[in-house]
């Protein structure tokens, strides 16, 4: 049983839920494991990768790279949290997850997601003090700042999405148990429950202002002072080089910000289950692999670091 009725009533507590992942894809199954896996092992890799080079060079140990290794072990906690139960339903179809597991899923997803967000604004405010602020530079982001801005990211997205899971951990659950994902993503937990949502959509519209507009805004806010930054600097090959130390920051934030917009603030008619399945393959899967390359394709200091690890070994 997967259910379990309360007295007094016909609603029922789930204690656990089938995750169906792309069960009523079975012709497309393989074709999307065979491109998950290697993109799951190449996002590990790339992200411990840059986790290795960070402590082991010296030259990397700069305010810049400090927010890209924060970025980085977010990124393999957000995939090992979410890519676990998609493999699983990729090879036996519906799974079944318990009611913790599945709160737990949850909880971590929107820990990951949230201080993506804040890390994202935190790595533009570094870039707006190097560049517009270059004097002061040393002392605005000296190592006791850079770790209070790291911190106060992963605490207030910790902290913040207590409230979330607390609200919908006591909610009831009727009928189908079947979550129509290939993790216990919010949107497709909340079409199970029977209780009234509006509590649950209040907060999620509050703390969504706080988590995700706020961080969006500053870091808009933080490019506007850059474009005109960089517009006031007289040569052009001042400008390509200030420039140049934004560009992968920018690539992820359009990206990054462009998925999971898409995703949980459109209609939730715009899109079929399926279609958001292939979108959150993007932001679970996809941007975690590509963030350690965008970072380091045009890295001068990365790719020597790489090419002196090597070498040492």
């Amino acid at each position: 049983m997967n259910t379990e009725t309360r007295k007094g009533d016909n609603k029922t507590s789930a204690t656990g839920f089938i995750i169906l992942g792309f069960f009523n894809q079975t012709q497309h199954r393989v074709f999307i494991y065979t491109i998950v896996v290697p993109a799951y092992v190449i996002s590990m890799l790339g992200n411990i990768g840059f986790l290795i080079l960070m402590v082991s060079d010296y030259h990397l140990h700069k305010p810049m790279y400090f927010f890209l290794s924060n970025l980085s072990f977010l990124d393999i906690w957000n995939t090992t949290v979410t890519v676990s139960t998609l493999l699983q339903s990729l090879l036996k179809g519906k799974i079944f997850i318990s009611f913790p597991s599945c709160m737990t899923q949850l909880y971590l997803f929107i820990i990951a997601l949230s201080t993506e967000f804040w890390l994202l604004t935190v790595m533009a405010y570094d870039r707006f003090a190097a560049i517009c602020k270059p004097l002061h530079y040393p002392l605005l982001m000296n190592k006791k700042s850079c770790v209070l801005l790291a911190a106060s990211s992963w605490i207030t997205s910790i902290v913040g999405t207590i409230a979330l899971i607390d609200v919908i951990s006591h909610y009831s659950f009727c009928g189908s148990n079947e979550i129509n994902h290939f993790f216990c993503d919010p949107n497709a937990l909340l079409k199970l429950s029977c209780s009234d949502t509006q509590n649950f959509e209040i907060l999620v519209l509050s703390e969504g202002v706080f988590m995700a507009i706020a961080p969006f805004l500053l870091t808009l806010l933080s490019y506007v002072f850059i474009i005109v930054a960089i517009l006031n600097i007289c040569s052009s090959e001042g400008k390509n080089k200030a420039f140049s130390t934004c560009s992968s920051h920018l690539t992820i934030v359009f990206i990054f910000y462009g998925t999971v917009t898409v995703v949980y603030m459109s209609p939730s008619s715009m899109f079929s289950p399926e279609e958001e399945k292939m979108f959150a393959l993007l932001y679970t899967v996809f941007i975690p692999m590509l963030n350690p390359l965008i970072y380091s394709m045009r890295n001068k200091e990365v790719k020597n670091a790489l090419r002196n690890l090597i070498f040492r070994k």
